[in-house]
């Protein structure tokens, strides 16, 4: 079987099933484990936006967005040598990987009559219950059912470990300029951490919050998560929050590890969530450093 990956969360899952021999494409943002650009064929690129601020990332992204034009480019030719059998996608958000729109579209062009798996997961349950989807469209079921049975593992032992602590009120920060607080399974992560999730989009994409809402809604604890970004841009992002909501304990977190990619290392995120709210019940996290 040959599998392209269209979404680094996607490529995750798939090594996590050690079906990595049959992956053969990816895209430039795959970059967990740090080996699966270099041994697979990358055939999604997009723009480099590593120069610029969190604001001109914003405005580029709402005027190619408003303009009809797509973030990421599917390399055709590429996706044609490589004849995949199954390709996993999503449709969750334009911003993040190429939409299945644009892949049904290249499919259709290229007479590919490839399985297209989409991977849509709102939800914490909804995350690992697409870890046995991918394992079912690739012939390994029992390997992901014993995957995700040990990450629920994982998820239960942090809920024992917390149960009697108080549930401190945390918001999640994925961006500040503009402001925009978690959803998707964000605050179900949160909650998995013994904490009380505020100020997010539960059930619902993450959006748009002014710092007067966030203030509003007082929470004791903010960790900040930027997508795309990993601890020290975290870090660089949180040094705002800090100075927007004075008297909150504020923490950067790396992000693209462990909270926006909808992936297995959302519970290491859990444990590293809970390893800030109750540090007396949980061991330090490497992907957590607190600001303020």
């Amino acid at each position: 079987m040959r599998v392209v990956s269209l979404l680094p969360s996607a490529t995750e899952i798939v090594y996590a099933l050690g079906a990595q021999d049959q992956l053969v494409g990816v895209t430039f943002e795959c970059d967990e484990p740090a080996s699966a650009r270099a041994d697979h064929r990358v055939i999604v690129s997009g723009r480099d936006t590593s120069a610029m601020d969190v604001a001109a990332i914003d405005a580029y992204v709402r005027t190619e967005l408003a303009a009809g034009r797509d973030l990421y480019t599917l390399d055709e030719g590429a996706m044609a040598e490589l004849a995949p059998d199954v390709i996993l996608t999503q449709d969750l958000c334009r911003v993040c990987a190429v939409p299945t729109g644009q892949v049904a579209a290249a499919l259709t062009h290229l007479q590919c009559r490839a399985d297209v798996v989409t991977l849509d997961p709102m939800t914490l349950d909804e995350v690992l219950e697409g870890v046995r989807l991918v394992g079912a469209a690739l012939g390994v079921p029992d390997v992901a059912a014993d995957v995700v049975a040990g990450l629920r593992r994982r998820l239960d032992a942090v809920c024992s470990a917390v149960a009697e602590r108080p549930r401190r009120p945390t918001a999640v920060v994925e961006w500040v300029d503009p402001l925009f607080t978690g959803g998707h399974w964000i605050p179900d992560q949160v909650e998995a951490a013994g904490g009380d999730p505020v100020g997010g989009h539960p059930g619902t994409a993450s959006g748009p919050t002014s710092w007067h809402d966030l203030r509003q809604v007082r929470p004791e604890v903010v960790l900040v998560a930027p997508c795309g970004y990993g601890l020290e841009g975290a870090a660089e992002q949180a040094e705002v929050v800090a100075r927007e909501l004075p008297g909150a304990e504020v923490w950067a977190i790396d992000g693209n590890a462990v909270v926006v990619r909808p992936g297995p290392r959302l519970v290491e995120g859990v444990e590293a969530i809970a390893s800030v709210l109750h540090p007396d019940a949980v061991p330090p996290s490497r992907h957590v450093r607190r600001i303020a």
